[in-house]
């Protein structure tokens, strides 16, 4: 019998450098089982180092954490490295990590931590969900047709924010929120998540049986 693969749940975020220290930003990230049987959490600082940069080495680092093929849901708010997963990568491989810009082949950016990416994508399945801020503050408004099938869930900070469904790659502010007793925020996306994928799964299965 073919066991399946663990399923994580992988956080990711950036932070660029702060006027108190101005060539100093920070990464981080969150891994968690879908089950909560395991988490793992890790950040550091880099010197003289894009926002964008640091949260590909927080993907990079979170992927390379896993010690056995998994299935991985990747959540993000860096709309350039959703895109990235979704349609560069292929391209990117095939051109020798160059793409084309006005008419010349340039280096991709951050290639380097692009090509490890592309390496965890040949043992682990890696799937993306874009988390956005909402406009609106009340979580009984109803989203748009574009966003129905979203998750919807109030961060610490009393901001709405939106979970887009998974995307699927092409395989190969000026003060923080005051801390309280309720859970990480994180945490609370991780049981959102769990929630809609139960859901995404008992569709699925109502479906194959109507058939």
């Amino acid at each position: 019998m073919t066991v399946p693969a663990p399923h994580f749940l992988l956080f990711s975020e950036a932070s660029d450098a702060s006027e108190d220290r101005p060539d100093t930003g920070r990464w981080r990230f969150v891994l968690e089982a879908l089950d909560g049987s395991t988490s793992l959490e890790a950040a550091d600082e880099e010197t003289e180092v894009s926002a964008e940069r640091l949260e590909l080495l927080a993907i990079v680092r979170g992927l390379e954490a896993l010690d056995q093929p998994s299935r991985v849901t990747l959540v993000t708010r860096n709309r350039n490295i959703s895109r990235g997963l979704r349609y560069g990568l292929e391209q990117w491989r095939e051109n020798d990590w160059q793409w084309e810009r006005f008419g010349q082949m340039t280096p991709v950016k951050n290639g380097d931590l692009w090509r490890r990416i592309d390496q965890a994508l040949s043992i682990h399945t890696v799937e993306c969900r874009a988390w956005k801020l909402g406009g609106s503050d009340d979580l009984s408004e109803t989203p748009s047709a574009q966003s129905a099938a979203s998750t919807w869930r109030r961060g610490s900070d009393g901001r709405t924010h939106r979970i887009d469904p998974a995307i699927a790659p092409r395989r190969r502010n000026d003060e923080r929120p005051a801390r309280s007793s309720q859970l990480p925020i994180w945490r609370r996306w991780t049981r959102a998540l769990q929630q809609w994928l139960g859901q995404a799964s008992a569709a699925f299965a109502q479906q194959a049986m109507s058939r």
